[in-house]
């Protein structure tokens, strides 16, 4: 019975050390306790301060007429800039998507109009033009002494606006 007392004790105060100790690794550490509640630092006294301290005080914590009306006329002023600068910007957006729309129908036109010249290049026989020219209309090619060669200064072409005078 007396062994069996020693061994009870034994589980108890190995049960208590369980509580507040355990093992990490090959050491014991405690483990943490909850701290105390926060208290907060006692209130110190404050200074009395001076009438005209006061009176400075409520002076500077005061607004003036003057001063609220430039706030009220300021802040219309920055308003009214939103509101113009938003406008500017609907009318930018405006204008971009009809740039682009008349940019899309260009493409469209143009890719239309080289389908329709590629077409038309293509219904035209110019070898049959050709000889409808030499054998119904009695055309030819011209001869050297027919040729007539001008220097064209700063234009990269010739406009003739009446009949070329013969060589001399």
């Amino acid at each position: 019975m007396a062994n069996t007392r020693a061994s009870r004790t034994k589980t108890s105060v190995s049960r208590q050390t369980r509580d507040y100790y355990y093992t990490d690794g090959n050491t014991v550490r405690k483990v943490q306790e909850v701290p105390d509640r926060y208290s907060a630092p006692a209130r110190t006294k404050t200074k009395k301060v001076s009438r005209n301290a006061h009176k400075n005080r409520a002076k500077a914590l005061q607004t003036s007429r003057g001063y609220v009306m430039f706030l009220a006329v300021a802040s219309v002023a920055t308003l009214f800039m939103c509101v113009h600068f938003l406008q500017l910007k609907a009318t930018v957006t405006n204008q971009t998507k009809t740039i682009s729309s008349l940019e899309s129908q260009l493409n469209t036109l143009q890719s239309e109009n080289d389908a329709l010249y590629d077409q038309a290049l293509m219904s035209v026989n110019m070898d049959s033009i050709k000889e409808y020219a030499m054998t119904q209309l009695g055309m030819h090619y011209a001869s050297k002494d027919q040729i007539k060669w001008y220097s064209i200064t700063g234009e990269s072409y010739f406009r003739q606006y009446a009949s070329v005078p013969e060589a001399k």
